[in-house]
């Protein structure tokens, strides 16, 4: 298909623009590697594109490709291995610009089910001496058989494309860390609040056992019932050993979602603390990656300023859908309360100013509500719920 003349340099620059921003709005590395070769394809007119990451062992960690459905890629079979054309690019510092990939020497083929490709454009995604991938465009489509193929512009274009791709793959590595990072705390924290809980069973195990030793002799009815208590001690005892065997695991968002993965961490906080922890949700399925992460920290950041610092009986955790379409977290404890404007002049912020760059970092907005002896409302509102 002949897209036509191509675009004035005014609108040429606007769509670069609106590529760049696309990519760095991108927190997760698998849809900033989408968002680098749906841009590239559609700066260059390409028919195909498609980016490698490479791994240590000849292959690709991930290989994303744009312009090939889902039936097609599924027929190609195993992702390529770095050879030919595909591993040059990962070795050279520059672009490679062919008229015909099909002839040149280093063209080794490809499977049955792969689409035809003819003129090709392939650079290397760098980060200083470091190839974080490969990025290739094929069959420019703006000159159908004119044998012409990319051109010396699009080199260009390419080329800064890959620049600013480097960085907002950058970026988003350091943030799945981050992420790992924050998700390997809230274990361990997590892991010490389930410890004192079984802690406190075990030695009320202990002393219940001893005082039905010092019983058997002068009065066995009475040991009788403190043997029946050391029994259902150590049911409780073992029950909270297998949740915290299966509740400790990582982090379920990927898996499980954000409203089992808060479900189940409310589960164990209320068995780990005396105040009681409670969550309910009403109308909210699933959410983009980005929200759901910044939903489930939000609501952990609040939990632990609840537990830790409020005294209260209570917490309560909602998760609903507005009418008009946005999520809405909840985290309510009838504890001591807070001056928030004395609290940010002490510099004492509660982990609110981590809570509230996470709410901007995915659109959203958080609110909250205190006074001393009221309690705490904490409220994080995000779009697409």
């Amino acid at each position: 298909m002949d897209s036509g003349p191509r675009a004035p340099r005014g609108g040429g620059l606007a769509a670069v623009s609106t590529a760049l921003l696309a990519m760095s709005r991108r927190l997760e590395v698998r849809d900033v590697l989408r968002t680098i070769v749906a841009s590239a394809r559609e700066l260059l007119d390409a028919e195909y594109a498609a980016l490698g990451v490479p791994d240590d062992h000849g292959g690709f960690a991930q290989f994303v490709v744009d312009g090939i459905s889902e039936e097609q890629w599924r027929a190609i079979g195993p992702l390529p291995r770095q050879h030919g054309i595909l591993a040059a690019m990962l070795h050279q510092d520059g672009p490679e610009r062919l008229a015909d990939v099909r002839k040149d020497p280093r063209f080794e083929g490809w499977p049955a089910a792969h689409p035809d490709m003819s003129d090709f454009l392939g650079l290397p995604i760098r980060d200083g001496e470091e190839t974080l991938g490969a990025l290739f465009l094929a069959n420019k489509r703006s000159v159908p058989g004119s044998g012409h193929g990319f051109t010396d512009e699009d080199e260009e274009l390419l080329s800064l494309l890959a620049q600013h791709a480097a960085i907002a793959l950058t970026n988003a590595r350091l943030y799945e860390r981050s992420r790992e990072l924050t998700i390997a705390e809230e274990r361990s924290r997590l892991a010490h609040e389930l410890h004192d809980a079984v802690s406190q069973k075990l030695f009320s195990l202990r002393l219940t056992a001893q005082a039905a030793a010092a019983l058997v002799d002068r009065d066995p009815a009475r040991a009788k019932d403190e043997l029946q208590q050391v029994a259902l001690l150590a049911a409780e005892a073992a029950d909270e050993l297998r949740a915290a065997v299966t509740e400790l695991r990582p982090a379920a968002l990927d898996e499980d979602g954000l409203v089992a993965t808060l479900r189940n961490q409310v589960r164990v906080l209320d068995r780990a603390h005396t105040a009681h922890v409670t969550f309910a949700c009403d109308g909210v399925r699933a959410l983009p990656a980005a929200q759901e992460e910044a939903v489930l920290r939000v609501a952990q950041e609040a939990l632990h300023n609840a537990l830790r610092h409020s005294a209260g009986d209570r917490i309560d955790v909602t998760l609903t859908r507005r009418e008009t379409g946005e999520a809405l977290l909840r985290v309510t404890d009838d504890g001591a309360g807070f001056s928030p404007p004395t609290v940010r002049r002490a510099g004492r912020h509660l982990g609110l100013v981590s809570m509230r760059d996470r709410a901007a970092g995915v659109g959203g907005r958080l609110t909250v509500r205190s006074e001393p002896g009221t309690g705490t409302t904490i409220e994080l509102e995000v779009p697409g719920g």
